[in-house]
């Protein structure tokens, strides 16, 4: 089958050029790193962290293998948050090291980098499965009813909602998420596809971030997926349940030398609308 090219694709110097040196610094200098924070996102449920720009985090299995399902916002406005959907066009719809996460209209800039990914060598196996996907989005309590007619109040979505709940966000906030060590594909159908994690004990995704950042993780109540949740040979996963770990980490300010964090789209057409100047006098007469 012949390769088609991308349809987004980078120009030199455009923010989709990434500059690779620079992020290879980070992981070159780890050993320098000052530890800020170490965390851990309990089995079956969820944790929210803040990161501030310039700082590195990293995604961990600690015990055994396990999914995470992933969100972020701008710390500071939280209507800035991350765009699964856009970060699969520009970036892949399985991401890994370089690769960015983007954030919603009309800021669309990226958030956060991948710089170090412990599954990159997996690649794509047997069954055109590949790992951290953007392909699908969280398990949720409104589909589970749907699909078992039972209500059950720790997947994925409902354990985001508890997450961040403390920072005054709510379930509308909550969104499409990256799906850290899950492997996923399309089958010949073009059906969405999950198989059992192939992540384990040490393996981890490293994210520099590029703005002050509001992140949150469920810890999937499939466990590594190596059991179906759905249809006739579905039964609890408690078994496969594992937490997962986060470190936040400082890094030696002279490898920030000369970055910044990036600004939001600079587009500032107003989409072709024409605003008319508001008559005041004659709204009064109309309203009063």
């Amino acid at each position: 089958m012949a390769k088609v090219p991308a349809a987004y694709q980078a120009t030199k110097g455009s923010i989709l050029d990434v500059n690779k040196e620079f992020y290879d610094s980070l992981t070159a200098t780890r050993s320098e790193r000052r530890l800020v924070a170490t965390l851990t996102v309990p089995m079956r449920d969820g944790l929210a962290w803040v990161v501030p720009a310039g700082h590195v985090f990293r995604i961990k299995v600690i015990e055994g293998p396990q999914v995470g399902d992933f969100n972020m916002w701008n710390l500071h406005n939280p209507r800035e948050r991350m765009w699964a959907s856009r970060t699969r066009q520009l970036q892949a719809a399985h991401v890994s090291t370089y690769d960015r996460l983007w954030s919603t209209l009309p800021y669309l800039r990226p958030m956060a980098t991948i710089i170090e990914d412990t599954l990159a060598g997996y690649g794509v196996d047997e069954d055109g499965g590949r790992v951290h996907d953007l392909l699908g989005t969280r398990c949720d309590p409104y589909v589970n009813r749907l699909l078992t007619g039972e209500d059950f109040d720790f997947h994925c979505h409902s354990n985001l909602v508890r997450a961040v709940q403390p920072y005054g966000l709510t379930e509308f906030d909550v969104h499409d998420v990256l799906n850290i060590f899950q492997c996923t594909g399309l089958n010949d159908d073009d059906q969405y596809f999950m198989k059992a994690c192939p992540a384990k004990k040490g393996d981890y995704l490293e994210f520099f971030a590029e703005i002050d950042l509001l992140c949150a993780m469920s810890c999937c109540p499939g466990g590594d997926l190596s059991i179906d949740l759905w249809g006739p040979e579905a039964r609890d996963p408690l078994e496969t349940c594992n937490p997962l770990g986060v470190e936040i980490y400082e890094v030696d300010h002279q490898l920030l030398q000369g970055w910044s964090s990036p600004q939001p789209a600079p587009y500032k057409g107003n989409h072709g609308l024409r605003l008319q100047p508001v008559d005041w006098p004659e709204l009064k007469k109309r309203c009063c």
